[in-house]
Formats: C-alpha cells, structure tokens, sequence
C-alpha cells in the first residue's frame, strides 16, 4: 500500500485564516500580525497582559536515543495536542523552528508527519517568518563590531588571541569549523583564527529563546562575553556597544509564532536551540504564553530524554520558573529492534527478542524521567510493520518499570489514532503526582553538575577532564558564574560519546574537550567527545532531492 508523503498530505490541508485560530485562544485580531494567511506572530503588548493568569497543564514529549529507525517526537506532540483537543480540552502545542542545516541534510524538517503535522509545512520548514535570519544577523553583527573595534584603536584593549564569539549561518558547512580571518593586508584587519558555528547553536539563539521580554533580552546581550584582555579579564557585548543594535534587529524575532494543526488546533512555532549542542527547547515567551491561553500545553525537548529533557528540567525550568506536570516518552518498536541489534534493513520481520533486548535504552530513559520527580507514559509510535506480540512485548516490559505504555496511531489517523494516550495524560497531569525538582542545586560546584548529569543520566564512571578544563571552571567560579547549569553537548545517539554504542551502555567514560561560557543565556556549555557545533552534509544530503516541480510546488521536504 502507497502511502502519502508528509508533503503530500499538508499540501491538501483545510487552513483555516490565522484569525480564526488565533480566535481559539482568545487573540484578539489586533494583536496578530500577520505573514500571509496562515501564520501570525502574536503581539508583545497582548502576551505583557496575560501576566498574572492562571497556568494550564504543561506537557512534556521526549523521546529515546534517535536511530535511523525513526521515533516521530514531533509528530506525538503534534498529535497529542490534536488528541487533547479532540477529547474536548482545550490544548496548543510549542515546538520549536526548523533549521536549514539539517532541512537540506539529513534529518530533515521539524513540523511533524504523516497526519500530525503542523502547517504552512514549506514555510516552517524554509524561511518561515525570518526569525533565524534575524538571529543570524544579530550574532554576526557583533562579530563585525568586535573585529571593527580592534581595527580602530581597540579601545578595550582585546586580546586578538582571546577572542571566543564565534560566527554563525544557518546551514551545515564544515568547511567553516576553522578558518582564518583578516587575510589580505592592512586594509583588511588582523589576522586571527575564527569559525563558524550553525546558527542553532548560537548563544543569540539560547538568548532569544530564554528571554521573558526586550528588555531581558538585551540585558543578557549585554552580559555576552566577546574576548577577554592580556590580564585576562572579560570584555562583554556591551561594552563594544552592540547589545542596542543587536536588539533592534531581534525584535520582531521575540514574538512567538502562531500556526495551525492539519485539525486546525493551534500550535506555537518559535525559536530552536538544537538539543545535541544547545539546549534544545522551544522559546519561554511562547511556552508562557501559551500556558496563560490553553489549558494544556503539549512541548517537547530535543533528540533522546537524556538530552532534550534533562536540559529542559535542568535549564528551561529552572530559568523560566515553570515545571511539567507530566511526560510523554516516545519509542517505536523499530528502534527498540535497532537498539537490540537488528539492522535497519531487517526490521521489517517480526523480532520479538530484539524487541526486548532493545527496550533497555527505553527503561533507561524512563528511569531518569522519573529522577525529576514527574510522572512518565510511553508513546509507541506505530508502524505498519509492527506486529501484536512486539507491542505487547514493549507493553509488558514498561508495565514491569511501574509506567503504562500505550500504542498510538496519529501519524495514520491524526487525534482519533491517539485518543486513548490523551485521556492517559489528562488522568496524570489532573492527579497532581508531579513533584518537580531539578537534578543538581544551584550551589553546586560546575563539574560536580558535570559529573551528576554524567553519572546519573548517562552512566558513566566517570568524567575524563584535563587541569586547564578544570581550571577553567573554577575561574568562572570565583568571577561569579559557579551558580548557572550546565548544557552538555554530545552526540544524540548513545548515552556515551559513542554513538556506535547502542542500549543503556554502562562502565564508559565521559571525555569533556572543550567548556564555554555563555554568561547572556546563562548557562556552561560542555562539550563532550566529538560533537561539533558546525554540522557537515551526509554524503548524500537531502537537498539533492528537493526542488520546485512543474507545477512550481516544492518537491523533497520531509
């Protein structure tokens, strides 16, 4: 049987005007201001005026370590939120924006699948409505004005050596990792060493996405460290002047984006820190808002529970003041059969012991979900392929962990195929059984909360970290930054550094080659084994496959 792409069902989408859903959530026209017909950006005047309104239920989607199998986190949420809706709540969903990088990569887009999809599908997945340029511009502005202050007298006296802001784009190009600049002559400037990072791993970005309001946000611009002097002491965004400019440009960027469900249902579309080497939620201004308009909030965390979800207890809640009152986990049986050794092109048979052999990575995840002190349901996503006995055998096994695992069917039948996953979420978030509480305190010294992250959610024995790492962190400490989380950065696909290293591996060590700081967004980025913040293609990258037809639509996006 042929089935549809995910394309090919949102292009036949009924889109209600952007008005209409707006309406849902109470949104006056006036404080819409819309791109086009489908899509709005709501309004920071009518989101200042919900303060001091009652929150809904927040909803957290999370998902096992990726494999090439597929999960469909985006697409659950998606779904949930539409299910939630269809069972008479009224529900909106948060997820975050695409980028291109992985778009024309490999991963692909963000908006969902098959018949939990949020739409305009192309738009989300392209240029949407400009928010990650503007973030762009404003990252590379303040680069441009470093290089200019050193090249007119250097003021502050920056030591070319130490300067630590990086550029961005929004596209995988490694080429870019390391390159060196002001090549060329006097005219040009000083030669120095620089790079590129994606833009999603910009701490604009994280920024943006942490804010409350304009004038949070340029305040952390403002604590942005750009270079430090010969003696060692920070030189900040502020103090090159650029945190004004910088927030003249973000400031369309910060209102949230308004979309819609295939079932016309409202969903929040806005800001999108990857996961693996940022810290992989939507933006807390539309989180917020949303809770101030809906009762049900349904927003996921990136990649596998082990990254998306521990930094969204760890550093969204802990920055946003908010708490989820229950957790959606996602597997497939797929993954559970990759994870217990079958090859991709093998998963098509019925493999009941692979099945739990692999569920061992899902219990893991299910285990630290729970650490935080909030209630978890598993989500099988369905396949065709799946059988009866390898659902039941996932069903039996979560059930032995104390949790429920429930078959959910959204991606071929949108919220009828995900009704009975809605009333789950709705029992627990409604029985208040979430007693919320971070993995590490505040107080904590950095590489303790290193080494809990490490060995607590990952399971290692140990972190691999050399003096001047350590060094580093105790500086950041005596200068006043000891208090802030840490946002590790490490591969998606294994609870190790080694992304070969399926299942709940154990007895690994947790090698830490770089930290930075990111004083604006407010948190130590730690970067493990052989992550980098500048992606490359896949040899086969999917923007082969994506062009305008005949018809002059879009061809090639998933």
């Amino acid at each position: 049987m042929a089935f549809k792409t995910d394309i090919e069902i949102a292009r036949e989408a009924k889109k209600q005007p952007i008005q209409e859903i707006g309406a849902k959530l109470g949104i006056p026209n006036d404080d819409l201001l819309p791109f086009g017909h489908d899509k709005a950006k709501v309004s920071a005047e009518f989101i200042r005026a919900q303060e001091g309104k009652k929150d809904g239920k927040l909803i957290l989607v999370t998902a096992i370590n990726p494999t090439p199998a597929g999960e469909g986190k985006t697409t659950t949420t998606v779904g949930l939120g539409d299910g939630l809706n269809s069972i008479g709540k009224k529900a909106a969903i948060c997820i975050r924006e695409a980028s291109l990088g992985p778009c024309f990569g490999m991963k692909g887009g963000a908006a969902g699948g098959g018949y939990a999809q949020v739409v305009p599908m192309e738009d989300m997945n392209l240029h949407f409505t400009g928010d990650f340029h503007a973030i762009t511009s404003a990252h590379n502005l303040l680069s441009a004005m470093i290089d200019n202050h050193v090249y007119w007298g250097n003021e502050q006296e920056i030591d070319i050596r130490r300067i630590v802001w990086r550029r961005v784009m929004d596209m995988n190009d490694r080429a870019l990792r390391q390159i060196t600049a002001s090549l060329g002559g006097i005219a040009n400037g000083f030669p120095r060493e620089a790079g590129f990072d994606i833009t999603v791993a910009s701490e604009v970005m994280a920024i943006l996405c942490l804010s409350n309001n304009l004038e949070d946000l340029q305040k952390r611009l403002g604590d942005i460290i750009v270079a430090y002097r010969r003696d060692r002491t920070p030189i900040y965004c502020r103090d090159i002047k650029a945190d004004g400019a910088m927030t003249v440009l973000l400031k369309d960027a910060m209102q949230p984006n308004l979309v819609q469900t295939l079932e016309n249902n409202p969903a929040f579309v806005h800001g999108g820190p990857f996961a693996n080497i940022a810290h992989g939620c939507n933006s807390v201004v539309a989180t917020k808002t949303a809770l101030k308009l809906a009762d049900y909030v349904v927003t996921e965390a990136g990649f596998g529970a082990d990254l998306g979800a521990e930094k969204f207890m760890n550093i969204k809640c802990r920055k946003a003041g908010i708490a989820p009152d229950a957790v959606v986990l996602v597997a497939t049986i797929r993954a559970m059969k990759m994870n217990g050794g079958v090859a991709k092109a093998d998963l098509g048979s019925e493999n009941v012991d692979a099945v739990k052999n692999g569920c061992a990575n899902l219990g893991r995840h299910i285990e630290n979900v729970k650490s935080f002190g909030v209630p978890v349901v598993v989500a099988i996503n369905h396949f065709v392929t799946d059988t009866d006995s390898e659902v039941e055998a996932v069903k039996e096994y979560v059930a032995s962990l104390g949790s429920e695992a429930i078959l959910c069917k959204h991606w071929a039948h949108g919220s009828d195929g995900i009704q009975e996953l809605a009333h789950q979420v709705v029992k627990m978030a409604e029985s208040d059984m979430a007693a919320f509480h971070p993995l590490y305190p505040d107080d904590m010294p950095l590489f303790e909360k290193i080494e809990t992250i490490a060995k607590r959610i990952y399971r290692a024995d140990e972190v691999l970290a050399d003096k001047k790492i350590r060094d580093q962190l105790r500086a950041w400490e005596t200068a006043g930054y000891g208090h802030l989380p840490v946002c590790m950065a490490k591969t998606q696909y294994s609870f190790s550094t080694d992304p070969s290293l399926r299942g709940a591996p154990t007895g690994h060590s947790m090698p830490v080659r770089e930290v930075r700081l990111s004083a604006g967004a407010g948190f130590i980025v730690v970067i493990c084994g052989e992550i980098m913040t500048m992606p490359g293609l896949p040899r086969t990258p999917s923007a082969e496959q994506i062009m305008l037809n005949e018809e002059g639509l879009i061809e090639g996006l998933f």
